[in-house]
């Protein structure tokens, strides 16, 4: 079966506008467009409810409903509880967050392992603790291909081993780390196992429960909703961290970590996210579901599907250009390495390559996407002109990825 992609462009307001229809858009990676459903309620209840939620009348007692729906739909996806669930400003945010949370816990010479192929917010945010004593364990990258080895993180884990964060996958690299390997490792020496999921949710649904996870965080608005951070993390790990909100607000799930208060309008608008997974399920498939999660397991297969044929085009073209270095594996395959692709030119600075493609309204960026320490690792030395990074999503089309092979083709190199 094939995505069809007239369908799944219908959903998406701003296709239907010629000046933003023109641009092929291969930055989702910094932040996505939103289908309608997920316009509508942000636009209803900013019309109707945007009043404190969860009071006595009419107009908040809808607000109320419609957050708990925001969060009851972000539960079916990951198929989890909603109480297990913080829905906070940002991932990084959230980060900084249980940072604090699990400080108190931590005793001098207790090791936390980090990555340097990671988003900065699952790297700061827990070197941060090194002032209290906390040993920070970095488990590197192959300088040459940015890949992380499991057998190099096994070498890392001790006794005092307490935490390993990594991320599911490299908003630089584009690789899918092995989660069950990696969690099977911390778990084995009594250590939790903690997901940044930021660039891996465009792209895979995935089951918390059966993860191995015992915390995943990914953000919203780079998986085709509003602005917000989420955080899942096991009943018991959670119970047993010290809450960061008001301490009047500790038997709150929703509300325990998260200091800032939720957002309303931007939480409700969630549940759209879930009506459009579930009109692209129902437009392409016969066979009923009886749970939103395996309802959208079948839809992130469709994506992930086509994205990889759309990913393959891109890295053959990218690889027949002269001086090129792509990050990561040269070839996509569902489950394995995302439509995320970055590369430099040995003959052409990164800024160049963007403000060529961006002249015939293909949507790049260059830079170090918050993923310094990885860039320095591969020997990519200046940040501001970084990697170029050509992220696509399941909305693009074989039309787009025509017109940017032939941007890419006419590159002065």
């Amino acid at each position: 079966m094939e995505l069809d992609l007239d369908f799944i462009r219908r959903q998406y307001p701003v296709f239907a506008d010629p000046d933003a229809a023109s641009w092929a858009m291969f930055e989702n990676a910094g932040g996505s467009y939103v289908p309608r459903q997920v316009i509508d309620r942000l636009h209803h209840f900013f019309r109707f409810t945007k009043v404190q939620p969860y009071g006595p009348f009419d107009a908040s007692i809808e607000a109320g409903k419609a957050m708990d729906q925001g969060y009851e739909s972000m539960a079916r996806l990951l198929n989890a509880h909603a109480d297990e669930l913080t829905l906070g400003p940002s991932t990084t945010m959230n980060f900084y967050v249980l940072a604090q949370a699990f400080r108190p816990g931590l005793a001098p010479g207790d090791e936390i392992i980090v990555t340097n192929q990671d988003h900065e917010a699952n790297i700061g945010s827990w070197r941060r603790l090194e002032e209290f004593g906390v040993v920070i364990r970095q488990w590197r990258i192959d300088p040459k291909t940015g890949e992380l080895a499991v057998d190099d993180l096994k070498a890392l884990i001790t006794s005092r081993t307490r935490l390993v964060c990594f991320t599911l996958c490299s908003n630089i690299v584009g690789t899918m780390n092995p989660v069950g390997a990696i969690c099977d490792l911390a778990h084995d020496a009594k250590a939790l196992a903690v997901g940044d999921g930021v660039s891996f949710a465009p792209h895979r649904v995935i089951d918390v429960g059966q993860s191995g996870l015992d915390l995943y965080l990914f953000s919203t608005y780079k998986t085709f909703a509003t602005h917000v951070g989420v955080m899942w993390g096991r009943p018991e790990v959670l119970a047993a961290l010290p809450g960061q909100g008001h301490y009047f607000n500790d038997d709150k799930p929703h509300y325990r970590f998260n200091p800032a208060g939720p957002l309303h309008g931007e939480i409700a608008a969630l549940a759209g996210f879930e009506e459009y997974i579930d009109a692209v399920y129902a437009h392409h498939f016969q066979s009923p579901e009886a749970d939103g999660h395996s309802r959208a397991e079948k839809v992130f297969d469709l994506f992930s599907r086509h994205e990889t044929q759309l990913a393959n085009r891109v890295l053959e073209t990218i690889s027949e250009l002269p001086g090129a270095r792509i990050i990561g594996q040269s070839q996509a395959t569902p489950g394995r390495r995302a439509s995320t692709i970055s590369f430099v030119l040995k003959n052409m600075d990164s800024d160049q390559v963007v403000g060529h493609l961006t002249q015939q309204k293909l949507a790049v960026r260059n830079g170090h996407f918050y993923a310094l320490r990885c860039l320095k690792a591969l020997g990519i030395e200046d940040p501001e002109q970084g990697v170029i990074r050509i992220s696509l999503v399941h909305y693009n089309t074989d039309e787009e990825v025509t017109r940017l092979v032939a941007g890419l083709n006419s590159l002065p190199v």
